[in-house]
């Protein structure tokens, strides 16, 4: 969550500074590349109305497209790093932005319709998010060397805050998509009361295939991860052609971006890509699908014009529609890619990107923030009773009382037990014992950083 914060702090002040004018100014030397003018924005007072009301809108879609990156950075950067990240990330936004959105962008020049970021935002967070996750590396105990990644599965952390947040994206959804008609004269009203009814019956259709989804594959339990993520990939899916797109066809965009989502989640974590979130698969594989779903379904909208008289494939449209589709997500996947990759690099190599294995391990609440106690112990749904044995003392242990960590390995015990008699199916509860009584390695684990306090 501060992550988030940060989003908005320090991606904002860049996104007012240059980001706004990089994507919509129009002053002398604008191009179809980039915008220049509005830096620092201002404006007059006859033109204060749009520019204000655009920037603000626009600012909201440049702090999501860095906030999709930091879920899948999480619980393992370092939280100065991030800070300097969300600083110049809005550079990756901000281009592709001009391209699509600028009356002279290069992209909406061939005719590429993105109505609320489905490549813009989704695929350029989603795609920045997989350059991180490939250059941190799975968290720490993630992955068990000679194990399948299935094999060892990690619980979610809060199912009920994720069906909240769940819910703050669902509605806010609709603010993005019908807000980005961007205005109520003339047809755009018709066209955001379109959008309204789309969004929602494209997140109707991912929510089925997260529960059936969820029923066959967990074998009758209904996960609140796959739903979760199904919806969202929905929701994603049908961002990009939300006010061109008729309702019945919103809920197969919605179906199919909600197996997308599911779908891509277990192949990325098949091979060992640690996306704690699974923010690769609901915003870059979907947002792609977004951009290939306005080629497929779009159809002229004779209000605003929005396709440029232009229909998609199914409507009788040919290719041309889906062919600049596909180029749009081309250049902003490689766009995407190489500049966020420059600049978590760059990173990397200067003040680095990851905490330290012991800070990581304490977590990075306490090491961070100084919130709650170090987070050593609980490693049962891993496959562990303990966690690795350290071969020196935690650079935070100084704070860690004996106590505590007695206190601490209790409780693992109890949580250990509590499992054995909810898996009745894979564990039986007489062969838990106490901590205390388990020899050999394990034993050692917990008696190390007590012995080194």
């Amino acid at each position: 969550m501060v992550k988030n914060a940060v989003d908005v702090v320090f991606g904002g002040i860049t996104y007012w500074a240059f980001g706004f004018g990089l994507s919509f100014g129009n002053s002398p030397g604008t191009n179809p590349f980039c915008g220049v003018g509005y830096f620092f924005v201002d404006a007059s007072q006859s033109d204060m109305g749009i520019i204000f009301s655009t920037y603000v809108f626009q600012l909201s879609f440049a702090t999501t497209a860095t906030t999709i990156v930091s879920g899948a950075m999480a619980e393992r950067t370092k939280l100065l790093s991030y800070i300097v990240f969300s600083f110049l990330n809005t550079i990756v936004y901000c281009i592709p932005a001009h391209w699509e959105w600028a009356s002279n962008g290069f992209l909406r020049t061939l005719g590429v319709v993105d109505i609320a970021g489905s490549g813009a935002v989704h695929l350029v967070g989603g795609v920045s998010a997989f350059v991180a996750t490939f250059l941190l590396k799975p968290r720490h105990g993630r992955y068990r060397e000679g194990q399948k990644a299935t094999e060892n599965p990690l619980p979610m952390g809060n199912p009920t805050n994720a069906l909240i947040g769940m819910f703050m994206l669902w509605w806010g959804w609709l603010a993005f998509n019908c807000g980005s008609t961007f205005g109520i004269s003339g047809g755009k009203w018709k066209l955001a009361a379109k959008a309204a009814i789309t969004t929602l019956n494209g997140s109707m259709g991912g929510g089925i295939i997260g529960i059936l989804f969820s029923y066959v594959i967990k074998k009758g339990v209904f996960d609140v991860g796959y739903l979760v993520n199904s919806i969202l990939g929905a929701l994603v899916g049908i961002t990009a052609c939300c006010a061109v797109v008729k309702p019945w066809e919103a809920v197969i965009i919605g179906l199919i971006g909600g197996i997308l989502a599911i779908m891509s989640a277990i192949l990325i974590n098949k091979i060992k890509m640690d996306d704690p979130v699974g923010a690769i698969a609901v915003h870059g594989v979907c947002g792609m699908w977004g951009m290939l779903a306005v080629g497929l379904f779009g159809a002229h909208d004779p209000l605003e014009n929005t396709t440029q008289g232009r229909d998609g494939l199914f409507h009788g449209g040919g290719m041309y529609l889906l062919g600049v589709q596909t180029l749009a997500c081309f250049v902003i996947i490689a766009w995407s890619a190489v500049v966020s990759g420059v600049l978590l690099l760059g990173i990397k190599f200067t003040i680095g990107l990851r905490l330290s294995e012991e800070n990581e391990i304490i977590g990075a609440d306490y090491v961070e923030h100084g919130i709650g106690t170090p987070t050593i112990l609980n490693y049962s749904d891993r496959g562990l009773l303990s966690p690795p044995a350290r071969s020196r003392t935690p650079s935070v242990c100084s704070a860690v009382t004996t106590t505590s960590i007695k206190s601490m390995t209790e409780t693992c015990n109890d949580d250990i037990n509590l499992l054995s008699r909810l898996r009745t199916k894979r564990f039986r509860s007489d062969k838990v014992v106490p901590l205390g009584n388990i020899p050999g390695e394990v034993q050692n684990n917990f008696s190390s950083p007590v012995d080194n306090l």
